[in-house]
């Protein structure tokens, strides 16, 4: 299966997306964090092949952050520009599923324009910094202003992964840590800022789609409580939560996308 790798313009600049799967219902996927270490340019079949349990029953539009930020650049700017692609190619009432910095972009999305989302999923992820989340990130940050490229990569992959989900990749840290080196770190900075200053905490009560929150409750990037306290403010919310799994249970838990499915087929 093969997805194909587009582009629509955003003001100055672009953004990339990759589109695949023979359903009719839209489902939107915004990623996490490492966007801002490399765009879903050039990975189509990657993640078609990630994704290709959703294929059939849905048309899987997967995007990046628009390819230039500007300073000060925040998670509810990402969502008024998500929106805005969404627009161009005439998306509404799609089933949207955002992943760690992904979900808090999807809170935005649906709190700032609900008639957009029709089912919502939010992996892994926050709706307002906490002590775990800052030290984690400000540590990235420093990595990544300090140009450490291997110790950013195998710190976020030891903080995401349980040490067995780790065993595969261990013996490939020599080659992971060397592959993929952005030629500058000043997008991922920005995203990693935005992460801070995320707080849809608040307005989460705004959000009336129905949605899916799911967690691991050894979570070492988002810290404890953060998916728990989302549903308990988002109404119409289920919360799955995977016992002994962190930051990567999207990965790791094996029901993780028939959960998605499921949950969007109701």
């Amino acid at each position: 299966m093969f997805g194909k790798t587009k582009q629509i313009v955003q003001g100055e600049t672009e953004m990339d997306y990759v589109v695949f799967g023979s359903g009719e219902k839209p489902l939107v996927v915004i990623p996490g964090l490492g966007d801002g270490l490399k765009t879903v340019k050039g990975q189509g079949f990657t993640l078609a092949s990630y994704y290709k349990a959703y294929a059939k029953d849905f048309k899987v539009y997967i995007f990046s952050r628009k390819n230039q930020l500007q300073e000060n650049y925040t998670t509810r700017d990402m969502a008024r520009d998500q929106k805005s692609a969404m627009d161009i190619l005439g998306l509404n009432e799609v089933y949207l599923m955002g992943i760690s910095q992904g979900g808090m972009i999807s809170q935005y999305i649906a709190i700032d324009y609900p008639h957009l989302v029709k089912g919502l999923v939010l992996g892994v992820t926050v709706s307002r910094p906490n002590p775990t989340l800052k030290k984690v990130v400000e540590s990235w940050i420093e990595m990544a202003q300090c140009d450490d490229y291997s110790s950013l990569i195998i710190d976020t992959m030891e903080r995401t992964f349980t040490e067995e989900g780790l065993k595969k990749y261990k013996k490939l840290y020599p080659i992971i840590s060397r592959i993929g080196r952005p030629e500058s770190f000043e997008r991922f900075i920005i995203q990693a800022k935005a992460c801070l200053s995320h707080n849809a905490y608040e307005e989460l009560s705004k959000i009336k789609a129905p949605t899916l929150i799911i967690g691991g409750d050894s979570d070492k990037v988002v810290g404890e409580n953060s998916s728990e306290e989302m549903a308990e403010k988002i109404e119409n919310s289920r919360l799955v939560m995977y016992a002994g799994l962190g930051h990567g249970a999207y990965e790791e838990a094996k029901d993780f996308n028939s959960q998605v499915i499921a949950f969007f087929q109701e």
